[in-house]
């Protein structure tokens, strides 16, 4: 039976091709990006689905667009997407951004919405299926940014991201969850110091693969 996979995630899940001016920019291809690579990795059997949204956060409002609180959609997108063996998580960058002024624990209690949001998902609208399981990916640290509008943007969150990793990997302890740590893999070699290269891409996409190998099977 082909086991269904949910990613949902920002920009370097919807695959944005970092540019040393910031944006405009494109998507990599399907299989350059993280989700096509371990689609490859998986083979037969499994099926992927993208969700990723540029400057997603995990639960709190952006002044600038009502459309990136992801909180306010992951209910309505599993329930969409049922059955569900998997939903991988991998948020937080953007919550390090400086106008929202969290503090990494609080970036983490965002994280610990979304996976309750998923633990409780079961039976969605109208069907009798279980709550899948849950992969939280800590995105790795941020590099140093050429631009200075993401200087700005991105101000004292050099030092949240890369506190991410300790708090999920705590988090997904608390709630029994699965966790992989994407810094252990790769870094944020992208020209903007933020996104992914297509090396990071199949790199990571690797490294997911093999974790979801495990969890599945």
């Amino acid at each position: 039976m082909t086991k269904n996979i949910l990613c949902y995630g920002d920009s370097l899940t919807w695959g944005w091709i970092p540019v040393v001016a910031g944006s405009p920019t494109y998507r990599y291809p399907h299989e350059q990006r993280w989700t096509g690579v371990m689609a490859q990795e998986l083979g037969e059997g499994y099926h992927i689905i993208e969700e990723g949204l540029s400057a997603r956060t995990t639960s709190v409002d952006d002044p600038n667009d009502p459309r990136l609180n992801g909180a306010n959609h992951l209910p309505m997108l599993l329930a969409s997407h049922l059955p569900l063996d998997l939903v991988i998580l991998m948020l937080g960058t953007n919550d390090t951004k400086s106008y929202f002024n969290r503090s990494p624990y609080e970036i983490a209690n965002g994280m610990a919405k979304l996976v309750g949001q998923v633990l409780t998902s079961a039976y969605g609208v109208g069907t009798p299926y279980p709550a899948p399981k849950v992969l939280v990916v800590a995105p790795p640290p941020l590099a140093r940014m050429p631009h200075p509008w993401f200087q700005g943007m991105f101000d004292g969150g050099h030092a949240k991201s890369q506190q991410l990793a300790g708090l999920y990997a705590a988090l997904a302890d608390f709630m029994k969850v699965d966790f992989l740590n994407a810094g252990d893999h790769l870094t944020t070699d992208g020209v903007d110091g933020l996104h992914f290269t297509a090396e990071n891409n199949a790199a990571l996409g690797r490294a997911i693969a093999a974790k979801v190998g495990g969890i599945l099977t």
